[in-house]
């Protein structure tokens, strides 16, 4: 189904979205584009001020549905500069998993801002609300760009993406951030470009220990990608030369 032809969903059934309605930051709310078990992103139709024809509202789901399993990796850190906040998310007391919530989506937003503005290949943010965030729609009317694990490329361009991912790997760490689950399933593919989402978990390497762990995850994720489409890549020697060279030379 095209987003034009589909039907509306209408503010009454995402009743997250209505700040951005009442402000015309979007006009409509068209279709569900994709729902995992952190949130549920819907396709809108952009207001005139945001200069998009379709934006997508990337609504969060509720912390006690969501759970604390495997935040903790993520979490480490993140509140340095706050103990009581810290205590709370510990304690996983009411005021911690408030904490948690809009936690990840301040965090999201900010961490898309700051790769975005440094020219990451990551979808621009918009704005956000105590429960969702608005940012660009990559795709067109006809439909949203598919995960990068669902496209067959050729040898050539399947190396030009993958030296660009890995370059915009290194361009998070140059900001001190490690995506913390890339891989092809969290990478769109539109008109040979890849596009970076899914960043709530990313974390800092000066704060949380499991830094170094993680950006190995996402190095080994592409490099496997890699080697599926014909490229040698040894996910151990460049995962390990971007941590020394973050470390000692970034």
């Amino acid at each position: 189904m095209s987003i034009e032809t589909s039907n509306l969903v209408g503010e009454a059934r995402v009743p997250e979205l209505a700040s951005f309605l009442e402000e015309r930051l979007i006009t409509d709310v068209l279709l569900e584009l994709k729902s995992g078990k952190e949130a549920t992103a819907w396709v809108c139709r952009g207001g005139p001020t945001t200069g998009h024809d379709l934006l997508v509202a990337k609504v969060y789901r509720p912390i006690v549905e969501r759970g604390f399993k495997n935040d903790a990796a993520y979490q480490e850190g993140r509140w340095h500069g706050d103990k009581r906040i810290r205590r709370a998310f510990e304690q996983k007391s009411r005021a911690g998993r408030a904490a948690q919530f809009g936690s990840w989506i301040a965090h999201e937003f900010a961490t898309l801002q700051l790769l975005f503005d440094v020219g990451a290949d990551v979808p621009r943010p918009i704005i956000r609300n105590e429960s969702a965030i608005l940012m660009e729609y990559i795709g067109d009317e006809d439909g949203p760009a598919p995960l990068l694990q669902h496209v067959r490329l050729a040898r050539a361009e399947a190396e030009a993406i993958f030296a660009r991912l890995l370059d915009n790997v290194a361009l998070f760490l140059s900001r001190d951030r490690v995506h913390g689950d890339l891989s092809p399933y969290n990478i769109l593919y539109w008109q040979g470009r890849a596009t970076i989402i899914d960043l709530p978990q990313a974390v800092d390497p000066t704060y949380n220990r499991n830094a170094e762990a993680l950006l190995a995850r996402d190095v080994a994720n592409l490099c496997a990608w890699a080697r599926r489409n014909g490229i040698k890549a040894d996910a151990a020697r460049i995962s390990g030369d971007l941590w020394m060279w973050h470390r000692f030379g970034g």
